[in-house]
């Protein structure tokens, strides 16, 4: 597996060595030794899996301690925008995001440690999501930041005036006036 680190310290890529012939390929999507070897010991405790249309944007979330929650994504068919930002209050990147489109066909992954929100919009007809978190859903510890936000100014791939947004997500509060606790 290669590691690549991103411009924010700990958000990195990863990408899995493939094993390709005529029948097809073979990867390991997630090895714990090997992610030890690169630096990366975590215990995850759950998978969440979603499945979404052309269009629709999910984020952007994250979890409060001591319910913050560790994630490594990827994406099992289609293809995503995915984002995270920076909440950590005392990163020298506090307020950045970053951005990678993650497919079903470059295989990539984003580790993304407690401390971020994320989010992500679907670019292909349908995508399918999977992400392992190292902490249960803890609803009270819930929070997010509206997409839109113009301080983040944060590029989805995609019209945002014909984006699909749930409720919830609609009315989520800016950056400036989210309530992490990072």
């Amino acid at each position: 597996m290669n590691l690549e680190q991103t411009f924010i310290k700990d958000l990195v890529l990863l990408t899995p060595k493939i094993f390709e012939d005529e029948r097809g390929h073979f990867f390991e999507s997630y090895n714990k030794s090997k992610l030890e070897n690169l630096g990366i010991a975590i215990d995850f405790v759950q998978d969440n899996q979603s499945f979404s249309q052309k269009g629709t944007l999910r984020g952007l979330h994250y979890q409060n301690p001591p319910f913050a929650q560790t994630k490594l994504l990827r994406v099992l068919q289609g293809a995503i925008m995915d984002v995270a930002v920076d909440l950590r209050k005392d990163s020298p990147t506090f307020g950045k995001h970053f951005a990678v489109e993650l497919t079903s066909e470059n295989k990539k992954q984003l580790f993304i440690p407690q401390g971020f929100a994320h989010g992500f919009s679907v670019l292909s007809e349908t995508a399918v999501v999977l992400y392992k978190c190292d902490q249960y859903y803890h609803k009270p510890s819930e929070g997010g930041i509206r997409y839109d936000d113009s301080s983040l100014n944060i590029d989805w791939g995609m019209d945002l005036a014909a984006a699909i947004v749930s409720e919830k997500d609609a009315l989520l509060p800016h950056f400036e006036n989210c309530n992490s606790q990072f």
